[in-house]
């Protein structure tokens, strides 16, 4: 059993970025810019932001964030991601989720110019790359298939299976690896809560992408010996093992599967970390104009 190690790779990409925007900054070309708007004090949201800004500091990225209470009006952050469209020195730009019940996320996502949404939301985005145009590509999935890129994990031909079909996760990661490329060529079965037999279908897989949002879901016994498992959960569960109270689980039952896998994502230190250099390179693309 190999552990696919996101810390590592993630600070690889960081590393790269970083040395690409020395390049951009020695040219005399412009700094890529990154910005995000808060609403509320979700607890996990905080954190996910807190790193976005941290992680823009580290490869030298300009970044702003923009903080609203969360009985801002739709109407005022319709108004703000227009300026923020207007705004020729922000390349990119994202509205963290959730957003209170009295915002429409539809109508937020969709008021988003597409040559600047780097969350890969955005229905044009969501278009493109289904069919296979440049896009941004939203950063999860992105993640993930970077991962497996990263660690020589053939996809060609082999059987994918996917639970949870949300359209942050499992819906483009379906597409993603589906897809006629080198990185792609799966043959993917997306399952959900409402599947029939899922451990049998889980069985079957050489591949099992895990983002169901309940935690330890996966279990030793619906996974075949030598499978390659990449969980994207992470739920906070109290735990009196830590400082916080809380304690990070994944969508896989770790201790019981991974004796089973010749790949496994831990959790955390696993595809959390790949989001967000994933966003940073949507940003990266945004800034040299390579999407659009």
């Amino acid at each position: 059993m190999q552990l696919i190690d996101g810390k590592k790779i993630s600070a690889e990409i960081k590393e790269e970025i970083a040395q690409e925007v020395a390049r951009i900054k020695q040219g005399g070309g412009k700094i890529p810019h990154l910005a995000a708007i808060l609403v509320g004090h979700d607890g996990g949201s905080e954190t996910y932001v807190a790193n976005k800004v941290k992680s823009c500091e580290e490869v030298g990225f300009k970044s702003t964030l923009i903080r609203y209470e969360d009985n801002v009006t739709e109407k005022e952050l319709l108004a703000k991601v227009n300026e923020l469209n207007n705004n020729t020195d922000i390349d990119g730009f994202i509205v963290q989720l959730p957003l209170p019940k009295h915002i429409d996320e539809n109508k937020i996502i969709e008021a988003i110019n597409p040559e600047k949404d780097v969350d890969g939301f955005h229905p044009v985005n969501v278009g493109r790359m289904s069919i296979g145009l440049p896009s941004f590509v939203s950063a999860t999935p992105a993640g993930i298939v970077e991962l497996l890129k990263r660690y020589n994990i053939e996809t060609s031909g082999k059987h994918c299976v996917v639970i949870g079909r949300s359209n942050i996760v499992g819906r483009p990661v379906s597409i993603l690896l589906s897809q006629k490329s080198k990185h792609g060529d799966a043959t993917v079965t997306v399952c959900h809560s409402r599947t029939k037999n899922l451990k049998e279908i889980c069985l079957q897989a050489d591949i099992i992408i895990a983002a169901i949002g309940i935690p330890e879901f996966v279990k030793a016994d619906m996974v075949k010996e030598g499978a390659i498992v990449i969980d994207v959960g992470t739920t906070r569960v109290k735990s009196d093992l830590t400082k916080s109270g809380y304690k990070l689980k994944g969508d896989v039952d770790f201790e019981n599967v991974a004796p089973k896998c010749s790949y496994i994502t831990p959790v955390p230190g696993g595809v959390g970390l790949m989001t967000i250099v994933s966003l940073l390179l949507n940003t990266l693309k945004a800034a040299k104009k390579e999407v659009f």
